[in-house]
């Protein structure tokens, strides 16, 4: 049995990023292109809930949201198959997350930066710029590009894309991207780098299969069948060329059954004696929901 398990799954990603300050922390300074000087320091975690004002508007669940000492927001999202979804969706989360800062009584002038991070491991993502493993969108003046606004960042990090690198002025950027690239159920021994380098030796720590519980492992098992299941109905579509409202109804049966799915993964957590709030974390599921499943 392989000693460690694969950063990309749900469970395993907000296990390491969602849970633990320091290593979200170097994470965000290692692939997002902040100014400079403007380096994050020290970061808390916030809601990842994205509700809404009016309940009939669209609700939304980011895997790690947090804030900086600079009052900057950002959200780290792992995405394990690309749509064209997850755009939008990417754009929707940054614009809902920028407007919610604006309390009563506040002014414009005090909203903050918000970057969004995006991991894809699928190799279909932006399939225009070829084998391209950084993709950023900024607001930009179309007729003066050298002036870009970073009040919404989105970057996009295509994981199978990415060729690991020896470079020592972005050590940490290579080192998380080859922990996230190499890392996986079929290793049993991490390279000497990652093990020597203190952040991503503690991630590696935390992704020993020995530190989940069974009803954890059942999760993350539950998660990567899933995966492969949305993965096959896409293809299914990719290839037959769906009609815009069949393919609607499709991604609205994938969503469905990912809903069903989440269920199935709570309450097997919950009579594994999981916690509650920790399932609601891994699940996107709320607390008061995951108390009435049997």
């Amino acid at each position: 049995m392989s000693k460690y398990l694969d950063p990309k799954a749900d469970l395993t990603f907000k296990k390491v990023f969602g849970e633990h300050p320091n290593l979200v922390l170097s994470l965000l300074n290692a692939l997002l292109p902040l100014p400079e000087g403007m380096e994050i320091k020290t970061v808390e975690y916030l809601s990842p809930e994205n509700i809404p004002e009016n309940p009939g508007k669209k609700y939304s669940i980011v895997d790690v949201y947090c804030t900086d000492n600079h009052g900057r927001h950002f959200i780290v999202e792992m995405q394990s198959y690309w749509n064209t979804e997850f755009f939008s969706r990417t754009i929707f989360n940054a614009a809902s997350m920028y407007a919610k800062q604006l309390d009563k009584g506040k002014s414009f002038g005090e909203l903050k930066d918000v970057y969004a991070l995006c991991l894809v491991n699928d190799v279909k993502a932006f399939p225009k710029y070829g084998n391209e493993y950084i993709q950023e969108y900024y607001l930009t003046n179309k007729k003066h590009t050298s002036d870009i606004r970073t009040d919404l960042s989105m970057v996009f990090i295509v994981l199978p894309n990415y060729t690991p690198q020896n470079r020592a002025e972005k050590k940490m950027h290579d080192l998380w991207l080859r922990f996230l690239t190499e890392i996986d159920e079929n290793t049993d021994d991490a390279d000497p780098e990652l093990l020597a380098n203190e952040e991503t030796f503690e991630a590696l720590e935390l992704l020993r299969r020995s530190a989940f519980t069974p009803g954890e492992l059942l999760a993350y098992n539950q998660y990567w069948l899933n995966i492969s299941t949305e993965k096959s109905a896409m293809e299914r579509e990719r290839a037959e060329g769906r009609e815009e409202g069949e393919k609607i109804g499709i991604e609205k049966g994938i969503e469905k059954g990912r809903a069903d799915a989440m269920r199935e993964i709570a309450r097997t957590m919950k009579q594994h004696g999981d916690d509650i709030n920790y399932i609601a974390a891994v699940t996107g599921l709320s607390p008061d929901e995951i108390k009435t499943l049997q």
